[in-house]
């Protein structure tokens, strides 16, 4: 509910509470219907006269305000006595509910799940407590938190789309099925796109504190020439190599050698937005300059490398869902033709590649 200033005042002095505190606790507080104009029609949510109460309701946004994430119901349980929905403006970096382990889904998703089930899965709620380390050294390099995970949740979304291909993973797909209450079973590919951002928060976290570590960031410089001729960037370089280790994947550095591209050559853990940071960082040792200071941001992040949210991504997975429906119709109704199924790869709770089928009807 958004309060216009009359309405804020009335708040405030019904709760006890001063309007500078509420100000503080709800980052909207201080937004709402202003009074309309003497001799205009009154609108929708707002006051006629300036001395009337008046507001309007507004959806919680993830854009305006800050993230919107649903609280942790067995703490709005235990609060309130009742299974009530509760939302928060928490940062994607506190989304785990230490004293319930539980982790708090993005609000508009659009599915039903308010919370995920983290019991299983311990190491989530160990990197939520390792991030504010993390976050002091990127405030000590003059780097943003924020902006620092944004970059590392990007490229760690961009692995979780080419794991698939990862014969030897065995990490993700038993903490996605963990998370998913066991196992995902016929439902992996939704179960993907909702606990996403829970199984690789613990990556996303590990891989912030690799690249704020000066001695990681000299590997990089070493790999990339040291300000002799330059190489291209290998997926068996020292800086990849204590990645994956750091990963607990050392076997992804140990691929074989990949089609160069450019000055890079791709490897499982090639990735748009990490191979810009990357070249940021050789760009500043080099001292090279530009006017308004392009490609010398290592934490800046492309438009189209932002990873997709979950709401796309399961109104993508509904309209595949649709087309293999309809290629099933136009099939069965063809002489000869048989009830339609899409086949799909996926790795089941220990890594192995299994297939599902999925019948159209």
């Amino acid at each position: 509910m958004m309060l216009n200033p009359v309405g804020r005042q009335l708040l405030a002095r019904l709760g006890g509470v001063d309007e500078q505190v509420l100000v503080r606790a709800l980052p909207a507080f201080g937004d709402g219907p202003h009074p309309t104009p003497p001799g205009m029609p009154a609108g929708p949510g707002e006051a006629a006269w300036p001395d009337t109460a008046a507001g309007r309701w507004k959806v919680a946004s993830a854009g305006e305000y800050g993230p919107v994430a649903y609280g942790c119901r067995l703490c709005t349980a235990a609060r309130t006595g009742h299974d009530t929905v509760v939302v928060r403006y928490v940062a994607p970096w506190q989304r785990v509910c230490a004293r319930h382990q539980r982790w708090m889904q993005t609000c508009g998703d659009g599915h039903r799940h308010r919370n995920l089930d983290l019991r299983a899965s311990p190491e989530v709620a160990a990197a939520q407590r390792a991030w504010p380390k993390v976050a002091r050294t990127a405030a000590a390099a003059d780097a943003d938190p924020g902006r620092v995970f944004a970059l590392t949740h990007a490229v760690v979304c961009a692995w979780w789309e080419q794991a698939l291909g990862w014969e030897r993973e065995r990490i993700w797909p038993a903490r996605l099925h963990a998370v998913a209450g066991g196992d995902a079973g016929p439902r992996f590919w939704w179960w993907r796109v909702v606990t996403r951002d829970a199984v690789t928060f613990p990556e996303t976290v590990t891989l912030a504190a690799v690249l704020l570590d000066p001695g990681v960031q000299e590997r990089i410089w070493d790999d990339h020439g040291r300000g002799g001729p330059v190489r291209p960037f290998r997926p068996d370089g020292a800086f990849l190599r204590e990645l994956a280790v750091r990963l607990e994947r050392p076997w992804l550095a140990k691929c074989e050698q990949a089609a160069e591209r450019g000055l890079v050559l791709e490897g499982p853990l090639h990735a748009g937005p990490l191979l810009d940071c990357m070249g940021a960082f050789t760009r500043i040792r080099r001292g090279q300059q530009h006017s308004k200071g392009y490609g010398l941001d290592p934490w800046w992040l492309r438009a189209e490398h932002r990873p997709a949210s979950a709401r796309v991504q399961l109104r993508a997975l509904a309209e595949r869902v649709a087309a293999a429906r309809h290629a099933g119709e136009d099939r069965a109704a063809r002489p000869g033709g048989g009830t339609f199924a899409a086949r799909r790869l996926f790795r089941d709770r220990d890594g192995r590649a299994t297939t599902a089928y999925y019948r159209a009807r």
